[in-house]
């Protein structure tokens, strides 16, 4: 009866093993080769303008002017680095960008998910009208005059709080926020409404803690909004001291469309002349050195907060 058990398991073991570790068909090995191959085009594709932009800001700028060059440096230098970082407009626009996104994206979160905290409380009265008249603004704009109208009439033109105030609130946002929050169960809050804790202190000591990946994911969200946005400084701020690096890299694009030409002129007339008259620094050079200088903290930002995307998307994304 052993023995026969023993076959019995003996062979479920091996029609397992051959099941798992059977051979795949001609069908599924043309369509892994054709994913892997699409992929690894899609990954050339939008890798290889990044890469291009890295060697040029690494490349000598009156190499870099004869053209040619794609994912190879042909002379290595940092004369590139050294102008941009050496400048004090892109070093004061680089600092003012900094502050934009960490007061921005702090202020905004607190400000977003008060609110959100509020209006999930079925028991808030006007919940609804609250949530209609937050919705709003969202569909309906007043139109780019009558915001600068308002925005001189409360004194925010060429100030920094420009940057600040008129982000702090977002619907979508609070949505994510306020329909995660009512997941969590309200016999938890009314635990520590027992115990003598007031709303704040809930908030503060039970929601937040419980909300890290939903807030992550926001908190990314804001800081690259904040962090890409040049359009706000174009319309409403005109002090080279509140610059943005977005905005400096807007204007480098806009005003070196001329001098690039003119360099690439001059590099060609040195080589066929023999003589050195290419540029040290070109306009090409010291754009492809902003663009690394200005994407580097979102690009090394976002591999610590990828693993927070899916789940505080999913989470916030909980049906009521």
């Amino acid at each position: 009866m052993a023995q026969v058990s023993t076959e019995v398991s003996g062979t479920k073991g091996n029609r397992a093993k051959s099941h798992s570790g059977r051979r795949m068909t001609v069908s599924e090995h043309v369509f892994n080769i054709f994913n892997m191959t699409l992929l690894s085009l899609l990954c050339v594709v939008f890798l290889y303008p990044y890469v291009n932009q890295f060697v040029i800001s690494i490349n000598k700028a009156s190499d870099t002017a004869l053209g040619g060059i794609t994912v190879f440096p042909r002379v290595l230098s940092i004369e590139n680095y050294e102008m941009v970082l050496g400048n004090e407009l892109f070093t004061n626009a680089f600092a003012v960008s900094v502050m934009r996104v960490l007061c921005g994206t702090a202020l905004s979160l607190i400000v977003t998910y008060s609110a959100a905290y509020a209006l999930s409380k079925r028991s808030l009265p006007g919940r609804g009208i609250f949530t209609t008249m937050l919705i709003i603004p969202m569909f309906i704009s007043g139109g780019l005059i009558p915001t600068f109208i308002l925005y001189r009439e409360l004194k925010l033109i060429n100030n920094f709080f420009v940057y600040i105030f008129p982000g702090l609130f977002g619907f979508y946002n609070m949505i994510i926020f306020r329909t995660f929050l009512r997941t969590i169960p309200e016999s938890l809050e009314e635990s520590f409404m027992l115990d003598g804790a007031n709303s704040v202190q809930i908030m503060l000591y039970i929601y937040v803690p419980l909300s890290t990946p939903v807030i992550a994911t926001i908190a990314l969200w804001m800081s690259v909004s904040h962090w890409n946005d040049w359009t706000s400084t174009l319309l409403f701020v005109q002090s080279r001291a509140l610059h943005t690096l977005q905005f400096m890299m807007y204007r480098l694009l806009k005003e070196s469309e001329v001098m690039m030409q003119i360099a690439a002129d001059r590099a060609r007339q040195g080589l066929a002349t023999g003589q050195d008259t290419a540029p040290t620094i070109t306009p090409e050079s010291i754009k492809a050195a902003t663009l690394m200088v200005s994407t580097l903290p979102i690009v090394v930002t976002y591999p610590f907060l990828q693993k927070y995307f899916v789940k505080g998307i999913m989470i916030g994304a909980i049906k009521e």
